[in-house]
């Protein structure tokens, strides 16, 4: 390359007319105005339009979009009526004296444009074509800042960057790990990291009493426009704390993120509800604040209702009937009511009970089983002439769930989410333990490493009641962070490990190194861990979280891009003694 730039290609502006320059980029678009030939140049930071004579770069016959070349020329201001308010170099150009063609291109499988409707596979596939468009660009430089602020934050606060080991002991619970099978010994394997929290807690005994670091992440799990198999985290972690000091840090931390790259105000302390209180109202532990709609109970109605859906569900273990007022459903068309019914069953009901509150009376399926006293009810939860009331039944988390997403449904249906709002809140008094059906026995909600905040009862007894100091930082109707304060004492650790099914031998192969760590005076300790990814993606107005992530794999956990994963060869095998499948 004889010809280094000298400006950027969205550098140049009036007050460089008259200056020789130097740029490099890739041609955006090449127009021919009748001997004149007008160069669009882009390279990351913008674009420059470069003017050229034909007959004296004969090169330029040679090149088309996304050739890189080089042009040496001179600013100069364009003339008034042609002048581009939408772009930051739009009153300049540069009249090429010399171009150097650095590179020639194939044709590219799409055009490098903002509005691109080509197949996202084949995006990923040329990532590093797809990536030149500006607001991919724009998500990857968004990013970068958030990082940076991050950090920033951190160390202000007094928090020491440490990283923590890839390469693992494999644990039980959770999602699957990745496995990584050891050449040096024959029959074992690593765990990729499905978190650093065996290592954030023992750096805590380690004394180092405020940590974080941004780490990346693993889980062996299905995949959706939310999720991907590696995963990037803040991770932090302090001693001597309780719940409120992580909250301060976090809220210091997040106001600081949305005035810089939002630029919005977001006042702290954040908003404080118990996983009661956001099951209860919103029907889910990540609740969307930003509109209305909040559920209500009807299981006192439900006991005695003809309906036998509601009265059998509230003889039934944990039955339970929620409700919910739509204001202005009983204009609704009956595709709307259909589609919320659609969302329940995917979320594990039967159906959808409702009933529109007409001007000559209740009308639809349940109208039949309500009677004075119960339309005296719905009265009482809000519900009026001209409104819609929907309900499930069934046990409390699934029915819960269900009517939350139907929720969202009608929120989303009826344009009731104010986008333009910002809701940071905490949910916080997570159950330390639910009940897996399958396997008939308690598993911890979150992990095994958070503290009860009660006394644990002996093993074997019923552990439904039990809360944990387990906390969720939820943007938007978005989890974006999950922590607790944890288990410092290890006979709480291992009474923890009994409750959820390991024996001393099962807790003492998987973890009783970490057992000895809190032998060895370990303090009391908390954190959090925040999902930079999702952030990013909300930040970005993004619908996926391929959308901020350099090279992100598809939704079938393939890099399109690499085409991994990929077979290893036969000598690959042997020397990890295994052998592929016949």
């Amino acid at each position: 390359m004889r010809h280094q730039r000298t400006k950027t290609c969205g550098e140049c502006r009036l007050s460089h007319v008259g200056e020789r320059v130097v740029l490099n980029g890739w041609i955006q678009a090449v127009r021919d105005h009748g001997g004149l030939m007008f160069i669009d140049l882009r390279d990351r930071y913008g674009f420059t339009q470069v003017v050229a004579d034909p007959t004296q770069h004969a090169q330029l016959a040679e090149v088309g979009p996304e050739c890189v070349i080089a042009v040496v020329g001179t600013v100069r201001a364009r003339p008034a009526e042609a002048r581009n308010a939408n772009r930051s170099t739009g009153d300049i150009e540069v009249a090429a004296l010399e171009i150097e063609v650095l590179n020639t291109t194939k044709v590219p499988p799409f055009e490098v444009t903002d509005e691109c409707r080509t197949r996202e596979e084949l995006r990923l596939e040329h990532r590093y074509i797809d990536m030149r468009r500006r607001p991919v660009l724009a998500a990857m430089e968004l990013r970068s800042r958030l990082n940076f602020l991050i950090r920033q934050s951190m160390v202000g606060q007094g928090f020491m960057e440490v990283e923590t080991p890839v390469l693992m002991k494999t644990s039980p619970e959770g999602a699957r790990d990745f496995l990584v099978p050891s050449r040096v010994h024959p029959g074992l394997a690593y765990g990729l990291p499905q978190s650093p929290q065996l290592f954030k807690q023992t750096l805590m005994v380690c004394g180092i009493d405020k940590y974080f670091q941004i780490c990346k992440c693993f889980r062996d799990e299905d995949l959706r426009a939310d999720r991907q198999p590696e995963f990037t985290q803040l991770d932090m972690e302090m001693s001597f704390v309780r719940q409120e000091d992580v909250f301060a840090v976090m809220e210091k931390l997040m106001t600081g993120v949305w005035s810089e790259l939002a630029g919005s105000t977001v006042t702290a302390p954040f908003p404080r509800m118990t996983w009661d209180a956001s099951m209860t109202h919103f029907g889910s532990d990540k609740p969307e604040t930003r509109f209305g709609l909040e559920l209500f109970d009807f299981a006192e109605r439900a006991r005695v209702s003809p309906f036998k859906v509601f009265s059998q569900t509230m003889t039934a273990p944990q039955g339970t009937v929620r409700g919910m007022v739509v204001p202005g459903g009983a204009a609704l068309p009956r595709r709307v009511i259909d589609e919320s019914e659609a969302v329940a069953k995917s979320y594990g009901m039967g159906g959808l009970a409702w009933v529109k509150l007409g001007a000559e009376g209740p009308q639809g399926p349940l109208s039949k089983f309500l009677g004075p006293e119960d339309l005296a009810a719905l009265k009482s939860f809000g519900a009026n002439q001209g409104d819609l009331v929907v309900f499930t039944a069934g046990r409390f988390e699934p029915a819960l769930n269900a009517l939350g997403q139907v929720r969202l449904h009608y929120g989303r249906e009826l344009k009731l989410i104010d986008t333009k709002q910002t809701h940071f809140v905490w949910i916080t008094d997570f159950p330390m333990f639910e009940w897996n059906e399958d396997e008939k026995r308690f598993e911890a909600k979150h992990h095994m490493f958070t503290a009860p905040t009660e006394a644990l009862p002996p093993v074997g007894g019923d552990l439904s009641h039990l809360k944990a100091s387990l906390y969720d930082l939820v943007l938007n109707g978005n989890e974006i962070g999950s922590g607790s304060i944890r288990i410092h004492q290890p006979e709480v650790q291992a009474q923890v490990f009994a409750h959820v099914g390991l024996t001393p031998e099962q807790a003492q192969d998987k973890f009783g190194w970490f057992l000895r760590v809190l032998e060895y005076g370990a303090p009391p300790h908390g954190g959090i861990a925040l999902g930079i990814d999702r952030i990013a993606m909300i930040l970005a107005g993004a619908t996926s979280l391929r959308d901020v992530i350099a090279f992100p794999k598809s939704a079938s956990g393939v890099c399109p891009l690499t085409q991994s994963p990929s077979a290893p060869d036969e000598r690959q095998w042997r020397e990890l003694h295994l052998r592929p499948e016949a």
